[in-house]
């Protein structure tokens, strides 16, 4: 029976990650390690648990009936230990972080070692991605998101407001012309971020009304440093956010257009599992980078004293 549920949590882990390789990476196990124990937990309850092929792996009927209980079992075991560590001392643990790469960079990992000087017994395991991940299947304990939230069952604290703007280099509106609608776009080489979120449209609003343009250009990227350079180097022009470009506006590298226009009001937000006790380890991070974060100081004038 002992060897059954110090078994469970890796079933849980093989089952959310859907293959040995990757339950193996989350455990910090090997990968032969992680199929012997589920080999001899299919041999101790009798059944098998899992369909294998080179392809693919897939649970059985069994495999079903048992991944209901093992993962609820698991969740209240986390939910017990949260709960019981709740007020116990420091915190402490690993905490892991999913958060957008440039935004990471900018504003995220600067203040990471004062966290960890003041939470020495926390270890973060920050991982940047521009993708929108599973938290649960990644076992992520908190994630940061920029934009429009997706329904889900995720918790989510506003951290900032996100403002953003349309802007280029003088050099590549002194050649391009200066757009005054945004239907003047059209004329325009729109540098695109593959990923964004609200979709292939620009929106713009004025005066209660809502005008969408397709950008379109010779360059499409999945990443908003690379946009930057670009626009820096004159390509053309892009929709950013404030917290990337905000100081090359105020030196002058860059210059907004259409301020006659309004863009959607996004946000910077914390998110994190439901659960009845958060961990004391999610709690403080997050008092700590909303403190950081609330007065978005990536929208002051860095050229000028605050």
């Amino acid at each position: 029976m002992k060897e059954i549920f110090s078994a469970i949590p890796i079933f849980v882990a093989v089952v959310e990650s859907g293959s040995f390789s990757l339950a193996s990476e989350r455990l910090g196990m090997t990968k032969s390690a992680v199929s012997k124990r589920m080999s001899s937990l299919e041999d101790n309850l009798g059944t098998r648990l899992f369909h294998r092929s080179t392809r693919k792996l897939t649970l059985t009927e069994s495999g079903e009936q048992f991944s209901d209980y093992a993962r609820n079992s698991v969740y209240i075991a986390q939910q017990g230990i949260a709960a019981a560590t709740l007020n116990q001392g420091s915190p402490k643990g690993t905490l892991k972080i999913n958060a957008p790469m440039t935004f990471s960079r900018l504003h995220l990992v600067p203040h990471l070692k004062e966290f960890l000087d003041l939470y020495p017994d926390i270890k973060v395991i920050l991982s940047m991605d521009d993708k929108i991940v599973d938290m649960i299947e990644g076992a992520y304990d908190v994630g940061i998101r920029i934009g429009e939230l997706k329904d889900s069952s995720l918790i989510a604290r506003k951290l900032a407001k996100c403002n953003s703007v349309v802007c280029a280099a003088p050099e590549y509106l002194q050649r391009a012309g200066i757009p005054n609608t945004p239907n003047d776009l059209k004329n325009h080489n729109c540098i695109y971020y593959s990923l964004f979120q609200a979709g292939v449209e620009w929106t713009f609003l004025k005066a209660d009304k809502k005008l969408k343009v397709e950008p379109t250009g010779n360059f499409i990227v999945n990443n908003s440093d690379v946009i930057c350079e670009m626009l820096l180097q004159g390509l053309g022009i892009c929709q950013m956010p404030t917290f990337i470009v905000q100081k090359y506006l105020n030196t002058g590298q860059l210059v907004q257009v259409l301020t006659t226009y309004n863009l959607p009001d996004h946000s910077i937000f914390a998110v994190y599992p439901e659960r009845r006790h958060m961990p004391e380890k999610v709690k403080v991070f997050i008092d700590f980078i909303e403190k950081k974060f609330c007065s978005a100081y990536w929208d002051l004038d860095y050229g000028k004293s605050s």
